[in-house]
């Protein structure tokens, strides 16, 4: 499949994780291009996007999986060129540097000039409800997560709250642009008051913590969940702001 005049071909790497539901997600907008959906697998489907999505899952696997399958290095080169998204694992994959990694580290792609922590929460247990969530990770499993509504902005209709849905999410520890990095927006931040002992600030000067979605450039993440829920308006803000004006100016084209 390749994109024509009127469509926009976004790829979602579909090697691991909750990629199924940001497939839902898109099919869901109503926009003025019509969206061919792409689950990535290999080199030759990535080469045929315009944008991808890369979804929550676990980093270590998704980056093990993307190397057996050679996909680490197109990847990392895409993310150089095109729109990409990351979501909790995918958001770790975009990060400059990652902290609290497993032995052996993390690989990651970058894309985004800042530095963020794997489970950055730590065992939420202490402070939040557990929840059964769907099956998203190969079965229904009691896992430790917790929802929270998020300050938004730039999304359509930014006066309502979002609803997060986080699971053992990452957080962003700090912004490092460079002078000639894109700058870097936030999109949505958290109420510092949520933030749990080991994570506040004596001062309450909480950021970069509270920050749960940013952009850099074209390219986008989110420390939480938009695609386990109904509302759409984070995808939504993702083809809109950071896709379809690159590929109505010819700088997202797929490979021929």
């Amino acid at each position: 499949m390749s994109a024509n005049g009127s469509s926009i071909v976004v790829g979602i790497l579909a090697l691991q994780g909750a990629f199924v539901e940001h497939e839902a997600a898109l099919r869901r907008l109503n926009l003025s291009k019509r969206l061919d959906i792409v689950l990535v697998r290999t080199p030759e489907e990535l080469g045929r996007c315009h944008a991808l999505v890369i979804p929550g899952g676990e980093s270590t696997t998704i980056a093990l999986l993307a190397r057996l399958s050679g996909l680490l290095e197109p990847l990392r080169k895409f993310v150089v060129e095109k729109p990409v998204w990351g979501t909790c694992a995918g958001a770790i994959l975009l990060a400059q540097t990652v902290e609290n990694t497993k032995k052996g580290g993390q690989e990651v792609l970058g894309g985004m000039s800042i530095s963020i922590a794997r489970n950055g929460w730590g065992s939420q247990v202490s402070y939040y409800t557990y929840y059964i969530l769907p099956d998203t990770y190969g079965s229904a499993t009691q896992v430790e997560s917790f929802e929270a509504d998020l300050t938004v902005t730039g999304l359509t209709d930014p006066e309502i709250p979002f609803q997060g849905v986080f699971i053992r999410a990452p957080v962003v520890v700090e912004l490092k642009p460079t002078p000639t990095d894109p700058p870097i927006q936030v999109v949505a931040s958290l109420s510092p008051s949520l933030l749990p002992p080991a994570l506040a600030s004596p001062d309450h000067s909480n950021e970069p913590k509270i920050f749960v979605a940013l952009r850099q450039g074209n390219h986008f993440l989110t420390t939480f969940h938009p695609e386990l829920t109904q509302d759409d308006r984070f995808h939504d803000y993702f083809i809109r702001e950071c896709v379809i004006s690159q590929v109505a100016n010819g700088n997202a084209s797929p490979q021929s």
